[in-house]
């Protein structure tokens, strides 16, 4: 077990249980190791409702909605894409809050606009302003990558929530 993303998804667990909040994840470069991580801790049935894990851009759009256009013009590594994955997974979930990420773990698939290890990340509320974004760029091998993208992913949601 990963103790330390043990730790920051039980505090994920803490805030969004307090708050009566549900968690939805749509994950595409992490594959499931978010709700993986959420899932590793206790009476997380909670406040995880369900997690997509949409690998292609065919899954972003049957599962989450995710436009077609929106994958043609910005491609499925941006901060559109990953906004509209956080809509869709809030839509086809009883979930208050989700997150989502997508992004190039490596070792290539990169391009010089798109290099590997960028990731981008999105976290929304079903009731609150439009799901907000970032785009990092992380070092290390695939594994490395994918790990700091749960990180994150699970920080974020800490941040839309208030929690310090």
């Amino acid at each position: 077990m990963d103790a330390e993303l043990y730790a920051l998804a039980g505090k994920v667990g803490d805030a969004l249980k307090a708050r009566k909040l549900m968690l939805a994840t749509a994950e595409s470069c992490t594959g499931g190791w978010v709700g993986q991580a959420v899932t590793m801790v206790p009476g997380s049935s909670h406040w995880f409702d369900r997690g997509f894990v949409t690998y292609t851009n065919d899954a972003k759009r049957e599962m989450l909605g995710v436009h077609a256009a929106t994958l043609k013009k910005f491609g499925a590594v941006s901060e559109r894409t990953v906004r509209e994955m956080v809509k869709g997974a809030l839509s086809h979930s009883k979930a208050h809050v989700a997150l989502a990420v997508s992004g190039i773990a490596g070792p290539d698939g990169g391009s010089p606009g798109k290099p590997v290890g960028t990731v981008c990340l999105a976290w929304g509320k079903k009731k609150g302003p439009p799901p907000r974004s970032a785009v990092h760029h992380y070092a290390g091998d695939r594994d490395a990558v994918r790990r700091q993208s749960v990180i994150d992913a699970l920080e974020g949601v800490l941040v839309l929530l208030e929690v310090t």
